[in-house]
């Protein structure tokens, strides 16, 4: 298990049960109850810890690097029948986004998302989760498919932004992101957006247009990082803590701001300690959304999709 520096209270306790253990495990002593106290408190101190986490640890805890990633959700809520497809048919295929169909009790759906990698060499291959713009591409391509066969849409947002490197901006970076948000908002299906992890600027929103945006408890979601916000302001990172508080970027900000339209509890002590919980909150969830969205008319999908995303914000207009 990998902490964090706010977890040393867990830490220390998880060290301890660990030794009482072993010597439990050596030794003819019955100490059963000991461990079972000891479980307990270790209980308790993850509730107090995670309840009073600031926004920083918040995006601490979408960085873990054992929280679940895109790739590990579809699999499990599909009960690995997800069939990924891969290309844009123009460029090539982004490994920083992934798609395909899969079912949830026996209903196909599009599932799209951001894979950042599990390893040093995926996380390279796949540039932790930064698309290009094929990757939007290849997204909108997919979309557009479900949509022909008249299959809901699920994407899952886990990214650090769009890939910033030259050959994205020579390939229109920009314009690839601006299509899909024009084209996602008219989709004729069901979509449902899910912050898993890291929702970061325009890379997120890339995929992030949909009937319902739900985030997890503990993922943050902004037009830019706490870190880069911090090295504008200030020129420097050392203010990345007040940088991520000003910037209201926590599931819980967002939902009060009206800008998510609901969150998705995680397991105590977050996603990376429990991951079939998360899996199955997950499914319940888009099982739950699916239900409600297809109850309603195309036409009414995508008027309230419309007046959802232009609602948002605020207008000041200046008098002659």
């Amino acid at each position: 298990m990998t902490y964090l520096d706010f977890e040393k209270p867990i830490q220390d306790l998880e060290t301890e049960l660990s030794k009482l253990k072993e010597v439990a495990a050596k030794s003819k002593v019955d100490l059963s109850e000991k461990i079972k106290e000891m479980e307990a408190n270790i209980q308790i101190k993850i509730k107090e810890v995670y309840s009073n986490l600031t926004a920083w640890q918040k995006v601490q805890v979408s960085r873990h690097p054992e929280r679940p990633y895109t790739l590990e959700y579809i699999e499990t809520i599909t009960n690995k029948t997800f069939i990924e497809l891969h290309g844009d048919r123009t460029v090539g295929d982004d490994k920083a986004m992934i798609g395909g169909f899969g079912t949830i009790d026996g209903e196909a759906i599009m599932f799209i998302g951001q894979q950042k990698g599990i390893n040093t060499k995926m996380r390279q291959i796949r540039r932790f989760g930064m698309a290009n713009p094929e990757g939007y591409r290849k997204a909108l391509r997919l979309m557009k498919l479900a949509e022909k066969f008249n299959k809901p849409i699920v994407t899952f947002i886990d990214t650090p932004g769009a890939y910033p490197g030259l050959e994205a901006e020579e390939r229109g970076q920009g314009e690839a992101i601006a299509r899909n948000l024009l084209e996602m908002v008219q989709l004729k299906v069901p979509v449902i957006c899910i912050i898993i992890g890291e929702g970061a600027s325009g890379g997120a929103l890339g995929i992030g247009i949909g009937d319902k945006v739900l985030m997890l408890e503990n993922t943050w979601y902004s037009v830019i990082s706490p870190e880069s916000c911090s090295s504008i302001l200030w020129r420097s990172w050392n203010f990345k803590e007040v940088a991520a508080e000003a910037l209201k970027l926590t599931a819980q900000d967002m939902s009060k701001n009206g800008l998510v339209d609901g969150i998705i509890n995680e397991p105590v002590g977050g996603a990376h300690r429990n991951h079939e919980q998360m899996f199955e909150t997950v499914k319940e969830e888009i099982k739950k959304h699916l239900v409600a969205l297809k109850k309603l008319k195309p036409e009414e999908r995508i008027d309230q999709r419309i007046a959802k995303f232009s609602a948002m914000g605020v207008v000041h207009e200046l008098e002659d």
